[in-house]
């Protein structure tokens, strides 16, 4: 699974297995009187519609058919009525894709153990009305003394206090102490790990290594091998493709059935100026992959100045 972090308090009732970590779904005060394993246990059912569907505390999971044989992860927060009485549309969040039952139990195994573990950490949730770097504050989830978590009406993030972002590594440090959710957040949680969970910290590690792969290199010492960082690879793609036509737009053909229109730069660049070129692709070939579609000019021909791309330009 490809891990997306993200972190804020609203997020997880929806969200919770894209590396979304919060404690809207379940009340501090609840958590305090709760800590029993029953409170997250396990519960498997099929929908109303035929789904394959769990809960874990007030979050449910459904595990709904998408494209190629494969599924997506859906949730729900709070669903009141029982599982087997479900539809798809009780699912309104999507976390990410499924091959599998396997890959379905298997996550969801993974988010019981984490909010048991958010659980007995304590967290407490508090009334605020913070001005953030995203809007005010609609509330907050206090973590450990000088590190609380804020959610916006748009967006969220940390606060560390003077003294704990001191402690942030300097390649990872914000002046001010502010840590918005999608991204810079994990710098917090490799920080002190100790207020996390172990689904937080492994989202946090696969986060700084995707973003930010120097710094991880520098602060760990230890070099990244192709495949462990997202901008790693993106970086190596574009090196390899410099001089190569990279795809930066396309249109399915309304003149040339079964092709596709694309316009491709070199190296994909998109600065004002470049040179670009058009050509067609069979669309049974036009698969783009994680960083761009590499135009090969011995098989895909180039194709004239009046195309619908350029039309709709």
């Amino acid at each position: 699974m490809q891990e997306t972090a993200h972190h804020t308090n609203d997020m997880d009732q929806a969200s919770t297995l894209t590396c979304v970590s919060a404690d809207a779904s379940l009340p501090a005060c609840a958590a305090a009187q709760r800590l029993d394993a029953d409170l997250f246990m396990i519960t498997y059912a099929r929908s109303a519609d035929g789904l394959m569907v769990a809960r874990v505390g007030e979050i449910s999971f459904a595990m709904v058919p998408a494209r190629d044989g494969r599924y997506v992860l859906a949730t729900g927060w709070r669903i009141s009525r029982p599982l087997e009485l479900c539809t798809r549309a009780d699912f309104y969040g999507h976390s990410g894709e499924l091959a599998d039952e396997a890959a379905f139990r298997a996550r969801i195994d993974e988010n019981a153990q984490h909010q048991r573990e958010r659980a007995a950490l304590g967290r407490r949730e508090i009334a605020s009305r913070v001005h953030t770097p995203w809007g005010v504050s609609q509330g907050a989830t206090v973590y450990a003394e000088g590190v609380t978590s804020h959610s916006t009406a748009s967006h969220g993030g940390f606060h560390l206090a003077a003294e704990r972002n001191r402690k942030v590594h300097p390649l990872l440090r914000i002046q001010g102490g502010w840590y918005e959710e999608d991204s810079a957040w994990a710098a917090v949680a490799i920080t002190f790990p100790e207020l996390f969970t172990a689904f937080e910290r492994r989202c946090a590690e696969r986060t700084i290594k995707d973003s930010s792969p120097d710094a991880w290199e520098a602060i760990f010492g230890t070099a990244l091998a192709p495949g462990e960082s997202y901008e790693m690879d993106r970086r190596a793609f574009h090196a390899r493709h410099a001089g190569d036509w990279v795809v930066i737009s396309a249109i399915t053909s309304k003149t040339h059935a079964g092709y596709v229109e694309t316009i491709a730069t070199l190296g994909g660049r998109r600065d004002a100026g470049l040179e670009q070129r058009r050509f067609l692709v069979p669309s049974s070939e036009y698969v783009v992959g994680r960083f761009g579609f590499v135009i090969d000019v011995e098989r895909h021909g180039p194709f004239g100045e009046a195309s619908a791309i350029s039309a709709s330009r």
